[in-house]
């Protein structure tokens, strides 16, 4: 009767570490597809180098042609 209670305890405890070893191989694997898909979007929403430098000269050329109107607006004070 002994090695009866003792098979029956010991198949609930390799059976609940079981399950709870199953249940964390699911979080891992849950995990690990939220952390692919959260690289995808951080790489998508990033900008790129060329992307800074297209919007740097465009905002240079911006600023050249308001230096230009302000000289411009200074030499026609001047006169």
């Amino acid at each position: 009767m002994d090695i009866f209670i003792w098979n029956i305890a010991l198949t609930a405890v390799l059976a609940f570490i079981g399950y709870v070893m199953k249940e964390k191989s699911d979080e891992i694997q849950r995990i690990g597809i939220l952390l692919n898909k959260t690289r995808e979007e951080v790489a998508r929403d990033h900008i790129t180098r060329v992307e800074v430098r297209a919007d740097s000269q465009m905002l240079l050329d911006r600023l050249d042609r308001l230096e230009q109107k302000i000289d411009r607006l200074v030499e026609q004070h001047r006169a």
